[in-house]
């Protein structure tokens, strides 16, 4: 009986945690997202089109965090249905703001660990827009789950370690952070049809999640 009040307490903490919103791109994110050059003229959608999130997620400590996040309205509470389930399941997640924050700067989001999903740019390597720059693709821990070119090089050296996807330590939550083709974390967003970066066969790109 003991044990089953606590289970009922420690879910209901849970669930009271998770209070996360879907809202327009108010004045004042737009103002953020210009200024912080993750918006502009010439982008492939307008702002009506998408929509402002704010995210509980466990950090890397296991506090408890409210995260913010931009993506197409198509795709807004598809979104929330996943980090939910994320945040249910403990995975750890290091930061989560928008790209503005660090000047619409790719560089600086991955240097920070940063998960984000709009910014108006181009594909790495290419002329054509990005998933991103829909609000269409997420990039989750990027330092933990890298962009691998076809030589192998890895361009951040915090993540070097991590090239080899491998948990070896289950209680570190840099290596839970780490998003392998038989894990849970991945079935999700692919069974909700999102295509996964670690799947790609020329490149890997495992922080990337695109729909």
């Amino acid at each position: 009986m003991i044990k089953i009040v606590v289970a009922f307490i420690f879910f209901t903490v849970s669930l009271f945690a998770w209070k996360s919103t879907i809202s327009h791109i108010s004045a004042q994110v737009e103002l953020r997202m210009i200024k912080g050059h993750s918006y502009h003229k010439g982008c492939p959608v307008g702002l009506s089109e998408l929509r402002y999130l704010r995210l509980p997620y466990r950090d890397f400590k296991g506090s408890v965090c409210m995260g913010e996040m931009i993506v197409h309205q198509e795709v807004a509470s598809e979104v929330v249905a996943l980090f939910a389930q994320l945040y249910k399941r403990g995975y750890p997640i290091a930061k989560m703001q928008l790209i503005s924050d660090y000047g619409g700067s790719d560089w600086r989001s991955i240097e920070a660990d940063n998960t984000s999903a709009f910014n108006c740019r181009k594909a790495t390597g290419s002329k054509k827009w990005s998933k991103h720059a829909y609000g269409k693709a997420i990039d989750i821990n990027p330092l933990e789950n890298p962009y691998i070119s076809r030589s192998g090089h890895i361009s951040h050296k915090a993540s070097l370690p991590y090239k080899k996807r491998v948990i070896r330590h289950k209680g570190r939550a840099k290596e839970r952070a780490m998003l392998l083709g038989n894990g849970e974390e991945v079935r999700m967003f692919e069974k909700r049809g999102w295509q996964w970066g670690g799947r790609w066969k020329r490149v890997k790109d495992y922080q990337h999640f695109s729909k």
